[in-house]
């Protein structure tokens, strides 16, 4: 773990500082992922800013960020903070759709409200002369396609997306994040609720990274029985349907 923190932090500092940029932004939720994050971020030196959005948060989520940046502050003066309430703004959103009964909706107003951080985060980062530093993982981001197209998936760069998640736990305990955070499910909270990741995937991180290795050595679905073909099935539905997150935007080539 100490490898690839260092590997991390340096390949942070000297991207930013090739970009010439002044500094690091980075949305912080209560999760481990961000924790670990924010962190590798602080340990570059470079000024880190760690914003709070929340938006009909859960308390459990709002108040597990909080411990997680007084920590940041208290070890890193380089980091700094700030929090901006985006409820008023998604609310005034809601308020101007028109109604519908959709079975998608509940869905699209929570991408809705991935990409409202999005924007606030490069309102900042444009502010500040800042780059956004993503935190999604391999499996999250090119296993199962679990975040949102230019909500979370928006950003300059990704630092932890070569590792799955139970090395990004390895990874927080080696960097001491709070307990409270390593502790708590995984939940991306944009439903305003403690809905778990696993809730949504209808499977667990460590059985999805068992599936996304299984595919990797080319195994098949008939390969498997009873729960774990269910996982593999779980897996395979999710990174196919996800695909057009993984990829590049597709461009229509012109014959000339």
């Amino acid at each position: 773990m100490e490898n690839i923190a260092s590997q991390i932090v340096h390949w942070i500092k000297t991207y930013a500082e090739n970009a010439r940029v002044k500094g690091l932004v980075i949305g912080v939720s209560g999760g481990v992922d961000s924790a670990v994050v924010s962190t590798l971020c602080a340990h570059t030196g470079l000024p880190t800013l760690c914003l709070e959005m929340p938006i009909h948060q859960a308390e459990s989520h709002v108040s597990r960020a909080e411990e997680h940046i007084a920590f940041l502050k208290a070890h890193y003066p380089n980091v700094s903070n700030l929090r901006t309430d985006l409820t008023p703004v998604f609310d005034q959103f809601v308020a101007q759709i028109p109604p519908t009964d959709k079975s998608t909706y509940e869905m699209a107003l929570a991408n809705t409200r991935a990409r409202l951080r999005m924007t606030t985060l490069y309102y900042f980062a444009g502010l500040e002369g800042y780059i956004v530093v993503g935190t999604g993982n391999k499996i999250e981001d090119f296993g199962v396609g679990f975040f949102t197209k230019y909500g979370d998936g928006g950003v300059d760069i990704s630092p932890i997306a070569d590792l799955m998640k139970s090395e990004v736990y390895q990874l927080g305990k080696y960097l001491q994040i709070p307990q409270s955070i390593l502790k708590a499910k995984p939940s991306d909270g944009l439903f305003g609720d403690d809905r778990s990741d696993e809730d949504q995937l209808k499977a667990s991180y460590d059985e999805l990274e068992w599936a996304m290795l299984q595919t990797d050595q080319g195994k098949k679905a008939e390969d498997f029985g009873g729960r774990e073909r269910e996982v593999f099935e779980i897996y395979t539905r999710l990174n196919r349907a996800n695909q057009h997150k993984m990829q590049p935007i597709p461009i229509c080539k012109i014959n000339r």
